[in-house]
């Protein structure tokens, strides 16, 4: 195994906490401890909060889908990340509200694919001194027609969206650090009062890392997500149901949760290395990308053959991309598919 694995796969299986190196920029709550062989002095570097140069554009564009656009694009650029959530209203009878969680860090978020009906934003956690984290990735479509929902552990199945819930609608899909699926939500921008929100119709996605490396009495989230664009950067809000499934029925919900992620633009803080591993890789998660995209073209359900982390084809693609950084050459198609068609499955129907 590569030996930044190791350190992703401590940064992962924690939710952004420090796992990784001497010092880290990453930040946790009191309650999440670590180990005492791998306590580490945290430290943070010195930076300035500064306006979001893209809010701007946002206003002077002309008609509804360039602000639309405009919005999107907004998400992009070096912000400081903060990660929070909170659970609220119980609806079982004896469960016992768990802790809030609280983490953060540093996030550029770089803009990978544009089209007039797609745009594609690539996120990367700077960690530590200097090492990098491939992050999650998000794709806007433009009334898109059809989505693929989770609707299973480990699966995902293509729905289609009716005529009157894409008209005029962004739909926007979720990837993994390995490009595999996790959510599509599908809704509306508002722009009402200098302010951009766009805010998702409710559905289903798997645990997150957070949750299912520390539980296992659940396992879906039934979501309403909420993106807003403001002055200094943007915010992710969460309307989170926890909900015991068997296959598709819903046979509990434990509590709701709030969930808060707060982007806010920065300065002084040192990006390169997020962009120079991806200089360096984004051809091959170019090609990762379309591998995946081959699986969802041409089938109408994909099962992951993994437990919930994933970490087969985590650890296989990020092998990959280590490999490249330190010189080797790209893997090619057949290896990429080689990891996919070990760990992924398809039907068509």
């Amino acid at each position: 195994m590569y030996k930044n694995l190791t350190c992703i796969s401590g940064v992962l299986a924690v939710m952004l906490l420090s796992a990784c190196t001497q010092s880290s920029y990453i930040s946790q709550s009191p309650d999440q401890k670590e180990s005492p062989d791998k306590k580490q002095e945290l430290k943070s570097p010195s930076y300035s909060f500064v306006a979001n140069d893209n809010f701007e554009k946002i206003v002077t564009a002309s008609t509804k889908r360039e602000k639309d656009r405009a919005a999107i694009l907004a998400m992009q650029g070096e912000h400081k990340v903060s990660f929070d959530f909170q659970e609220t209203v119980v609806l079982k009878a004896g469960y016992e509200r768990k802790p809030a969680k609280h983490s953060g860090g540093f996030e550029t978020v770089i803009l990978i694919e544009e089209s007039p009906s797609l745009i594609v934003l690539q996120h990367i956690l700077v960690v530590g001194d200097g090492h990098v984290v491939k992050h999650w990735r998000q794709d806007w479509h433009f009334e898109a027609k059809q989505r693929f929902e989770f609707v299973a552990d480990q699966t995902w199945e293509r729905k289609l969206i009716s005529s009157n819930k894409h008209k005029g609608m962004w739909t926007q899909c979720v990837y993994e650090v390995s490009d595999a699926p996790r959510y599509c939500g599908t809704g509306k921008w508002n722009h009402r009062y200098g302010v951009s929100t766009w805010t998702s119709d409710r559905t289903w996605r798997p645990l997150p890392r957070r949750e299912y490396t520390t539980r296992d009495d659940y396992n879906a989230l039934n979501v309403e997500n909420r993106h807003t664009v403001t002055p200094m950067g943007w915010t992710h809000e969460q309307d989170n149901t926890k909900t015991v499934r068997e296959g598709s029925e819903t046979k509990t919900t434990l509590v709701r949760e709030f969930g808060f992620n707060n982007y806010q633009r920065v300065d002084g803080v040192d990006f390169s290395p997020a962009y120079d591993y991806w200089e360096k890789t984004s051809a091959y998660w170019q090609s990762v990308r379309t591998a995946w995209s081959q699986r969802f073209a041409n089938n109408d359900r994909v099962i992951l053959k993994t437990q919930v982390d994933g970490m087969p084809i985590i650890e296989a693609t990020f092998g990959h991309a280590e490999a490249i950084e330190n010189g080797s050459s790209s893997p090619g198609k057949s290896e990429i598919n080689e990891v996919l068609n070990k760990w992924v499955t398809t039907t068509f129907n």
